[in-house]
């Protein structure tokens, strides 16, 4: 999966449990986001619904600036976290203080639709969060960047910083993707019943939006840590969707 011979060194528990890259439906290619746009206007969306190729790599370059002589560690608190779709050289447990995890985007595409949105993960202001920091090697960092800006900043809803990631082997700095809150997907922190129903009722091509909190719930119980009010809102929205 990557050029050191074990990234799973520090979290062996972990092998088995990471998509490879090189299947990842996520690793977008050219019909990638084809298949992006068809399902945009099946959806409704107009032209222009999405970044240009322009947009987002003027968007990396300047996120990137003066660190392309470095390794990238990239920090994962969402779906990167089971399918990161980029290939990897060091794997370890992290956590960012100030930001929390937060279901503060409302969206209409992946794992909601028009009539059933589903509420997407970022990182709001507050608290902290405890997640995955994944290393790049410097000299993939052109090929393996511009695959997560693909996946991540193919339209607004976040924007990309660097922060400060406290991991057993010390703290690094790391690329995160943090709630743009100037963007129409967000929508900060909801009333814990309509957050509820909304992740019970999200569906879309990708899937339902409470299969997406199943995912997060079984990789935070691997690592065994805290997140007690995510746990909370995954528990009402499995009830609201019994009933």
């Amino acid at each position: 999966m990557a050029l050191d011979p074990d990234p799973f060194a520090r979290l062996p528990w972990l092998r088995g449990h990471i998509a490879d890259p090189a299947r990842s439906r996520f690793r977008l290619d050219g019909e990638g986001v084809e298949f992006w746009d068809r399902v945009a206007e099946e959806a409704g969306y107009p032209d222009g619904w999405r970044f240009s190729d322009d947009r987002r790599n003027e968007i990396r370059a300047r996120a990137l600036a003066g660190r392309l002589g470095e390794d990238l560690w990239v920090f994962a608190y969402g779906s990167l976290m089971w399918d990161p779709a980029f290939y990897f050289e060091e794997l370890r447990c992290a956590t960012v203080r100030g930001l929390r995890r937060s279901f503060c985007l409302r969206i209409e595409l992946g794992r909601g639709a028009p009539g059933s949105p589903a509420l997407m993960v970022a990182l709001d202001t507050g608290g902290e969060c405890h997640g995955l920091a994944f290393r790049i090697a410097r000299e993939r960092i052109e090929t393996e960047s511009d695959m997560l800006f693909r996946r991540e900043m193919i339209t607004s809803g976040y924007r990309a910083d660097f922060v400060d990631v406290a991991t057993p082997e010390g703290t690094v700095e790391a690329l995160a993707f943090v709630a743009d809150t100037g963007s129409d997907k967000y929508v900060g922190e909801l009333d814990a019943d309509e957050a509820a129903a909304i992740v019970a009722t999200g569906s879309g091509v990708l899937g339902t939006n409470l299969e997406y909190l199943e995912e997060l719930a079984g990789r935070l119980e691997d690592l065994n840590v805290p997140d007690p009010d995510f746990f909370a809102l995954y528990e009402r929205a499995r009830k609201r969707a019994a009933r």
